[in-house]
C-alpha cells in the first residue's frame, strides 16, 4: 500500500518536518513498477504501415524501459535515503539555524571543517556500480522524475527547497570543476546566477567548496547524484582523493546524502579507500551485473518481444531467446538495439525483394555480425568471462552512436518507397508490374531520376560497392550524382576557357623558325630574337637603340 500524508505522521522523526511532508508519498512496489515502466506506444495495425512509418515506430524503443527487481530496490533505497537525510535538517529546529551559521564561518575560514557547533547528521552515501548498458542512469532519471526538483516554502521562512541535483563527474577529477558543475546545475533549477557569483575560475578551490556546501544547506538539498564516477580513475595527482574526501565531508559534516553512479571500472575507487567504502555502504553498495539466463531475463525478453512492427508477427521460441542472449550477453541496452536493428534489416529486405518479414535466429546472428561489430571485443570478453578484458570495455556510447547513425542514414532515404510518380511512361509501368525492373533502378526512378540516368547510376554504384544492399547503394547515389555534376561543370568551364582565349600558333622546331625568317629576308639571329628564343647582350641592345 502506498504511503500517504497520514502515514508520515506515524513516524516521530518525520512529524512536523516541512522538508519531508511536502515530498510525494513513498511508493509501494506495485506503484513504483507502474511509475518506472515506460512501454512504447504500439498497435497491431501499425504493422500494415509503410516502411518509413514503421521505421519511426521502431524509434520508440529508444525510450523502452521495463523495471526489474533491482530497479525497484533502487527506488526504495532512494526514497529512504532522501527522507532520512532530512531528519536532522528540520527548519523548525534550532539545529538547522546552527548549520547555516556554521556554513557562513566555513566560507570566511575557507575550511569545511570550521564551525562552532556539532550537529549530528542522518545522511548516508550510496554507490550504484554496474555494467555499462544495464540501465543505471535511465533508472535513476525515472526515479528522479517522481520528485519535483524544486519546492517553494513560505513558512517558517521563505526558501526554495531543491530536492535533488544530478551532476556528471569531472573528467579530470577536479573538486573545482565539480563545484562549477554544481553552480551551473543550481542555476538551471532555480533560475539564479550563482555560477556568475561563485564560479569564477580565479576563486580558490577551498572557497568554492565552502560556498557549494553553504548553498546546498541554504536550499535544503535533498540528494546530490554524481554520475560517471569512473572518470575519477583517470584523475592524476591528488585530484581523486580530494574529490572523494569532499564527498565524504558533504555527507558527514553538511549532512547531504550523496549517490555516486558508475561503471564496473569505478569499483576500485571504493575498494581502495576504506572511508569512502564505508560511506558508500551506508545503505548498500549495489553492483548491477549483466542479466543472467533466468526469470528476469525471460521476463524482459517476453515484454520486449511484443513490440514487433514487421508485417508478420513472429512467435518467440527458445532458440531465439538463446541467440538473443548469446549476442547481447545479457546487456539490456545491447539486446534492445539488436531487436531494433533486426527488424530494420528484415523490413529493408522485404521492401525490395518482397520477402516475408519474419524474425528468426539466423536473422539475429546476421544482424549482430553486421551491426554489433563495433562492440565485438567487449562481447568476446563477456563470453569468455575475461575480467581483465571486461574492465577495458565499460562504455557503450560507440554502439549508441552507431545505431542512431544507421537510422539517420536510412530515414532521409525513405522517399523511394512512396507511390510511383504519375508521369512515368506506360512501358516502364508495365515492366514494374511484371517484376522485370531492377529494384535499385526502380527506386531511383521513383525518387525522380530519369530512367536512363537511373540505369547509369545503378551500374556505377554497383561497380563501386558490389556487396552492398540496395538500401545502402541508394545512399551512395547522391554523392555519385554530385561528382558527375562537378565533372560536367569542369568540362564546360574548360571548353569556355579554350574558346575565350586567343589561339597561339606554336612552332616546335628551331629550323622552321629560321627557314621562315630567311623567306622573309631576316637573318637567323633576327628570327630567333623575334621568336623570343634568344636574348641579345646589353651592349648589342644599346647599339641597336
Amino acid at each position: 500500500m502506498a504511503s500517504s500524508p497520514t502515514d508520515i505522521s506515524l513516524l516521530p522523526e518525520f512529524r512536523d518536518n516541512p522538508f519531508i511532508n511536502r515530498l510525494p508519498p513513498q511508493l509501494s512496489q506495485q506503484k513504483a513498477w507502474q511509475f518506472l515502466s515506460d512501454p512504447p506506444k504500439f498497435s497491431p495495425e501499425e504493422r500494415t504501415y509503410s516502411f518509413p512509418l514503421r521505421m519511426n515506430c521502431l524509434y520508440r524503443l529508444r525510450r523502452f524501459f521495463e523495471p526489474l527487481d533491482h530497479h525497484l530496490r533502487l527506488e526504495a533505497a532512494f526514497s529512504t535515503l532522501l527522507r532520512q537525510g532530512y531528519v536532522s535538517r528540520n527548519p523548525l529546529q534550532t539545529d538547522y539555524i546552527r548549520r547555516l551559521q556554521d556554513g557562513h564561518e566555513r566560507i570566511l575560514a575557507r575550511d569545511l571543517g570550521a564551525g562552532r557547533h556539532y550537529v549530528g547528521g542522518t545522511a548516508e552515501g550510496f554507490a550504484l556500480i554496474g555494467a555499462s548498458g544495464a540501465g543505471k542512469s535511465t533508472a535513476i532519471n525515472r526515479i528522479l522524475g517522481y520528485y519535483p526538483q524544486v519546492m517553494t516554502h513560505d513558512e517558517p521562512f521563505s526558501l526554495q527547497q531543491v530536492v535533488w541535483l544530478k551532476l556528471d563527474c569531472p573528467h579530470q577529477g577536479s573538486p573545482k570543476q565539480l563545484c562549477i558543475h554544481f553552480f551551473q546545475a543550481l542555476d538551471l533549477a532555480l533560475g539564479t546566477r550563482t555560477f556568475a557569483q561563485f564560479g569564477k575560475t580565479r576563486n580558490p578551490v577551498d572557497l568554492m567548496m565552502a560556498q557549494m556546501a553553504q548553498l546546498a544547506n541554504r536550499h535544503a538539498l535533498g540528494v546530490l547524484i554524481i554520475d560517471e564516477i569512473q572518470h575519477l580513475t583517470l584523475a592524476k595527482g591528488v585530484g581523486r582523493d580530494a574529490l572523494l574526501n569532499f564527498l565524504v565531508t558533504l555527507i558527514n559534516t553538511i549532512g547531504i546524502p550523496v549517490i555516486t553512479i558508475g561503471t564496473m571500472g569505478a569499483l576500485s575507487l571504493f575498494q581502495e579507500d576504506f572511508r569512502q567504502a564505508r560511506r558508500a555502504n551506508g545503505l548498500g553498495c549495489a553492483v548491477w551485473e549483466r542479466l543472467q539466463p533466468g526469470s528476469s531475463w525471460d521476463h524482459f525478453v517476453d515484454v520486449l518481444w511484443k513490440y514487433q512492427w514487421t508485417r508478420q508477427e513472429t512467435p518467440l521460441t527458445d532458440e531465439i531467446r538463446q541467440v538473443l542472449y548469446e549476442e547481447s550477453q545479457g546487456v539490456i541496452d545491447v539486446v534492445i538495439k539488436l531487436f531494433m536493428l533486426a527488424q530494420l534489416q528484415v523490413m529493408e529486405q522485404s521492401a525490395y525483394r518482397k520477402t516475408p518479414e519474419v524474425l528468426d535466429a539466423r536473422l539475429f546472428r546476421e544482424t549482430a555480425a553486421r551491426h554489433l561489430k563495433i562492440i565485438e571485443p567487449m562481447m568476446r570478453a563477456l563470453k569468455t568471462n575475461n575480467q581483465r578484458e571486461i574492465s577495458k570495455y565499460d562504455d557503450l556510447r560507440s554502439l549508441d552512436t552507431h545505431v542512431w547513425q544507421v537510422f539517420h542514414n536510412i530515414l532521409p532515404q525513405s522517399e523511394p518507397f512512396l507511390p510511383v510518380a504519375p508521369d512515368l511512361d506506360v512501358d516502364w509501368k508495365k515492366k514494374q508490374e511484371s517484376g522485370d525492373v531492377d529494384p535499385l533502378v526502380g527506386a531511383l526512378v521513383q525518387a525522380g531520376l530519369a530512367t536512363d540516368l537511373a540505369t547509369l547510376m545503378a551500374a556505377k554504384v554497383r561497380a563501386q560497392h558490389p556487396n552492398a544492399s540496395v538500401l545502402t547503394l541508394i545512399g551512395h547515389v547522391p554523392a555519385l550524382l554530385q561528382e558527375s555534376q562537378k565533372v560536367a561543370r569542369l568540362k564546360k568551364e574548360s571548353r569556355t576557357a579554350r574558346k575565350s582565349s586567343p589561339r597561339k600558333v606554336t612552332i616546335s622546331r628551331i629550323s622552321d623558325i629560321v627557314s621562315e625568317g630567311q623567306a622573309a629576308g631576316r637573318s637567323a639571329e633576327e628570327s630567333l630574337v623575334a621568336a623570343g628564343l634568344v636574348c641579345l647582350p646589353k651592349f648589342r641592345q644599346r647599339q641597336s637603340c
